[in-house]
């Protein structure tokens, strides 16, 4: 058996309208003052209010920054920070995508800390205590409602920074699948693809361990028997359900095996071209499976064996093979772009792309060691 410690910080409370207690659980930390960190999208789809209400009838002073936006930089947390400042608040709410919980995650770490983001650019980095904090994630992707890292970018450089700290996880997360009915189409496509990629890529890590794979699986088989379902009837608070558990057990995994060379190549199409995370995962994940499956087929075949039965009968080949094939076909149903040449990326800037890959931390997991000539050729292959 493989090694591990295992610790989840964070109480997951889960079931529709359970938002309505995030005053109560809030409460339940001896929390007086809360500052949410929300976007304008949720704030525009209601979600936002409902959870400032709720934190109002208990009894607690709010205060809302909205200033997060996809891909959080270090200017957005500047921002929060300045807003929490102000407010002192004893308590973070992070109301929204992963973009919102990181945010809050990263103003926690100034707030209580001190100093800039990037010191604390990698792994328990903080100084003293930080602040309790309840994640209420309005999508099914990120998984950073159980997770201790921020990730944050650079707003010069556009460098990912993932700042990791044990004390930076969520005391709770209120997983509600109501909040995720309002989902534009490609948000759902988007951050449901992210949730399979890390389910997939945590099963192959080199970290991997007991504990870890018991959360792959699990995820795995709630988001590979719904992603789909999702994108056909939005409105399945069923399904909307399983994908935000997979997303949510996706993202223990990750906090237990780290991830992979998806993600190593993803990252840098993001800082370099503004392509969404989750646009850039759907272009690289099914060609690291096909490249990963020539050393962990045997663990590929596993995940097919705990699938729903049915799911893969109209594709063929390797496990691998499968599985990158039902990766690409979710990504055509969802009407998103399959090719780096259909998103601008040019060719001539892969190895510039390659360089930025080899130097992301998620690659060094990765089960089938990678090098520059190695993420190049990824690129190649996906263009």
């Amino acid at each position: 058996m493989l090694s591990f410690d295992f610790h989840c910080p964070t109480r997951i409370v889960f079931g529709a309208g359970k938002i309505a207690e995030l005053g109560q659980l809030a409460q339940s930390l001896g929390a007086k003052r809360a500052l949410v960190v929300s976007d304008h999208g949720v704030v525009a789809a209601g979600h936002t209010a409902r959870g400032i209400t709720s934190l109002k009838d208990a009894g607690l002073s709010v205060s809302l920054f909205d200033g997060v936006e996809e891909n959080p930089t270090t200017d957005h947390v500047a921002a929060g920070l300045a807003v929490a400042k102000e407010f002192h608040p004893d308590l973070i709410v992070g109301l929204g995508g992963g973009s919102s919980m990181d945010c809050a995650k990263g103003i926690n770490f100034l707030y209580s800390c001190g100093g800039r983001m990037q010191d604390y650019w990698g792994e328990d980095k903080a100084t003293g205590p930080l602040l309790p904090m309840i994640a209420v994630p309005t999508t099914a992707g990120t998984g950073s409602e159980t997770q201790s890292y921020a990730l944050v970018s650079d707003a010069e450089t556009h460098v990912k920074m993932a700042c990791g700290d044990k004390r930076a996880a969520f005391r709770v997360a209120i997983l509600d699948p109501e909040l995720t009915l309002t989902q534009p189409t490609r948000v759902t496509a988007l951050t449901g693809i992210d949730a399979l990629a890390h389910a997939l890529e945590t099963y192959v890590t080199k970290r991997r361990s007991d504990i870890s794979l018991s959360f792959s699986r699990e995820a795995w088989r709630y988001l590979s028997a719904n992603i789909v379902g999702v994108l056909v009837n939005p409105g399945d608070i069923e399904a909307r359900g399983a994908m935000q558990l997979g997303a949510c057990f996706a993202g223990i995994a990750i906090e237990n095996s780290m991830l992979g060379a998806a993600h190593a190549l993803a990252n840098p199409l993001t800082a370099t071209y503004r392509i969404a995370h989750g646009q850039a995962i759907a272009l690289m994940l099914p060609h690291v499976i096909r490249h990963n499956g020539r050393c962990v087929q045997h663990w590929y075949v596993e995940l097919l064996e705990c699938a729903p039965a049915g799911l893969f009968r109209h594709l063929g080949g390797t496990a691998s093979e499968v599985l990158a094939d039902f990766v690409t076909d979710v990504t055509r149903q969802a009407g998103l772009p399959g090719k780096l040449s259909d998103v601008g990326v040019p060719r001539e800037d892969f190895p510039k792309l390659a360089a930025a890959a080899a130097q992301q931390w998620t690659g060094k997991f990765n089960p089938v060691e990678m090098n520059i000539g190695d993420f190049q050729t990824l690129y190649e292959s996906a263009f």
